[in-house]
């Protein structure tokens, strides 16, 4: 009997491989390696949780013993008297700003230096006593700033011998251990000299109003009124800066170094504090908010920069540009996230940051807010450089949103009459907003976890920028959260107050890019279920 042509489809069976491995079959051992990467995922987000808040466990209970010898050293009660002292320097430089534009403005009149030097004679004289009324109460914060910082010293020294005397205990040395002198600090005995000076400074204080109103009062007249103004303010921050000192001899007549410190204010004090000083002679301070905002202000220039230029970019290459066009944009546009960020923040100190200070110098663009600056590496040259690090990110996640658009509504939109232009502004970039948004989010996720491009661009100087400059605020140099944490870490003691604080600093910065992602992903996923 001939063969049939066809046979039957059983003739040929398909061999399974049997093979078995922990008595799981290739497909078993396939599947569970890929399907495992969500619980690798979560593993590895837990540890991570995990090492952030054991390294920085304990830095509220160290920043409560911290400001707790704040106060029962005086330290509180003499910075009362500082903060007096630092706002009259304030109002001294406001005049040293005065002075400078009223020398510039003879300048341009056409006036010699000398000459310019003359007019301002008077002016000198003016700010030269107004500074000098401060040199009596200046000389009393040094004489108290002496005592408090004795008493601080000696119970540091105390806690030190503490700690040492433990340590021999522990390593069952007690004739090293009985040989270390430990001395109670008495602090009510400590602050009497410190306390009893406030009726000496209520003279003094009192004199310095005085001299204040005087000095004031003695002000030359101005060439214009744009001048006048700021002497006038001038004059209104000076009387606003004398009906305060009330209020100061009444904190510190009613100031305890007994009252307790309560938990809450290591909490806001790390929150809300306006201070991140280390390192000093005085007292330390651990307060994010500089940090905070100056993270917030360069990613903000970022974003104003790297949106339009993504989105834009992302548009042009999947509506408009031909095939050559995307071959060629599409991949330069990517190759710059292989560019690492150290290279692109020696650029921004080699090249950016000079180029943008001259160009800021240039008499055509003066009309531009804040130009020209003198500080090289500031929020600009670092928020220039981070958007050309969030424009791939945003380019290709818009240009996803753009492509998951279907296509129907592109071929209707047209069918009925609309334009290129109009259908790509009025149907395409609708349809995709809710995934460029997240494209959005996650570029600004990018940005505010980068480290190098701020850490050697944006003037690391750790004060909240002056906001009352207006535009010319975003030339200031800033210092960031991912900044302070790559610059400090490696001087800091393994298990000190700074150490804990870097890594609190690192559990804000944590979880705020896992909030931007997690909103990201939701619009994501609303976009997707939106079009299925």
């Amino acid at each position: 009997m001939p063969e049939e042509p066809n046979a039957a489809p059983d003739s040929f069976p398909i061999k399974k491989s049997r093979a078995r491995f922990l008595g799981l079959s290739l497909d078993d051992v396939i599947r569970s390696f890929f399907g495992g990467n969500a619980i690798v995922s979560v593993v590895v987000l837990a540890l991570i949780t995990v090492f952030l808040f054991r390294e920085g466990f304990g830095f509220f209970a160290q920043n409560r013993d911290n400001l707790r010898i704040y106060r029962q050293a005086g330290l509180e009660y003499v910075d009362y008297i500082r903060q007096q002292v630092d706002d009259h320097t304030a109002l001294s430089r406001y005049l040293s700003d005065l002075r400078l534009r009223l020398f510039n403005h003879y300048r341009a009149e056409g006036m010699d230096i000398a000459a310019a030097n003359r007019e301002l004679a008077a002016f000198d004289d003016f700010a030269g006593s107004y500074s000098d009324t401060v040199v009596d109460i200046r000389g009393l914060l040094s004489d108290m700033t002496d005592v408090a910082s004795t008493i601080k010293t000696k119970f540091l020294v105390m806690e030190d011998r503490r700690t040492e005397r433990a340590q021999l205990l522990s390593a069952g040395k007690r004739e090293e251990a009985a040989a270390v002198k430990i001395e109670d600090v008495d602090f009510r005995a400590e602050l009497e000299p410190l306390i009893g000076l406030l009726p000496y400074y209520q003279d003094l204080n009192a004199e310095f109003a005085r001299n204040l109103q005087e000095a004031a009062q003695a002000a030359p007249a101005m060439p214009t009124a744009e001048f006048q103004q700021r002497l006038d303010r001038f004059e209104k921050l000076n009387r606003d800066f004398v009906a305060g000192f009330p209020a100061i001899e009444q904190n510190m007549a009613q100031w305890d170094y007994h009252q307790e410190v309560p938990m809450s204010r290591a909490f806001t004090s790390f929150l809300f504090g306006r201070q991140w000083l280390t390192a000093s002679f005085w007292q330390d301070w651990y307060g994010m908010v500089p940090l905070l905002v100056g993270s917030m202000m360069v990613s903000f220039v970022a974003l104003c920069l790297a949106v339009p230029l993504g989105v834009g970019a992302a548009i042009y290459v999947n509506q408009i540009a031909s095939e050559a066009e995307r071959k060629f944009i599409k991949p330069c546009i990517e190759f710059i996230a292989a560019i690492p960020s150290v290279v692109l923040g020696f650029f921004g100190i080699a090249v950016l940051g000079q180029l943008l200070r001259t160009l800021s110098q240039q008499e055509w663009m003066a009309w531009v807010p804040g130009f020209p600056y003198s500080e090289r590496l500031n929020i600009l040259t670092a928020g220039c450089l981070l958007a050309l690090i969030a424009v791939p990110t945003i380019f290709t996640l818009a240009e996803d949103a753009l492509n998951n658009v279907p296509r129907p509504f592109k071929e209707a939109s047209l069918a009925l009459g609309a334009t290129r232009l109009q259908t790509i502004l009025r149907i395409i970039v609708p349809a995709s907003l809710s995934g460029i948004i997240s494209a959005v989010l996650l570029g600004l996720g990018r940005v505010i976890g980068e480290t190098m491009v701020v850490l050697l661009c944006a003037g690391n100087r750790i004060a909240i920028p002056d906001f009352t400059a207006g535009l010319a605020v975003f030339t200031q140099p800033v210092h960031t959260m991912t900044g302070i944490i790559a610059q400090e870490m490696g001087e800091v003691v393994h298990g000190s107050i700074h150490y804990r604080a870097l890594f609190v600093v690192g559990i804000v910065l944590f979880f705020l890019a896992l909030v931007i992602n997690y909103f990201a992903q939701k619009i994501v996923h609303r976009y997707r279920i939106s079009i299925g």
